[in-house]
């Protein structure tokens, strides 16, 4: 059965795909749970502005997302931590910790599932990348320092 797409699926396609599914799979779930429609004549031209809407605002997550990776890149984000005599942690540094310091020293607000933060330990300078887009991939540097 050919259905155009209301949202993004995984595995399927994006908003605004016209795609070939299984009838037993668009009438027990895609169709039910409104997550597309039936392709017809008219309809495809409803999928190109579908398409359209999506390639517009994908442009505008990336400019935005370049925005950020060229103010992060150029800083260093410090982060206090407790940490003991040698410079051993107690505890260690997640995503949530570099994403509320970037916003309080950089006022930038980022989401910790898009950062990846390596076992930090210790302290020292490290680098953390961030994919804020599937175009748009940086490292941060944060410097983990002991209070």
């Amino acid at each position: 059965m050919k259905l155009i797409l209301r949202s993004d699926r995984k595995g399927l396609g994006k908003r605004g795909d016209i795609v070939e599914v299984a009838d037993g799979f668009a009438r027990n779930f895609l169709l039910p749970k409104g997550h597309a429609f039936q392709a017809t004549d008219g309809a495809a031209s409803q999928a190109v502005a579908m398409r359209r809407a999506r390639d517009l605002r994908d442009a505008q997550d990336r400019e935005s997302a370049q925005t950020v990776a060229s103010a992060l890149v150029a800083k260093t984000i410090t982060i206090p931590v407790k940490a003991g005599a040698e410079g051993r942690l107690f505890g260690s540094v997640t995503a949530s910790d570099v994403a509320s310091a970037v916003e309080a020293q950089a006022h930038i607000v980022l989401d910790r599932k898009k950062l990846h933060v390596d076992h930090i330990k210790t302290t020292g300078t490290y680098q953390v990348a961030a994919k804020l887009h599937h175009d748009v991939e940086f490292p941060i540097t944060i410097e983990v320092v002991a209070k």
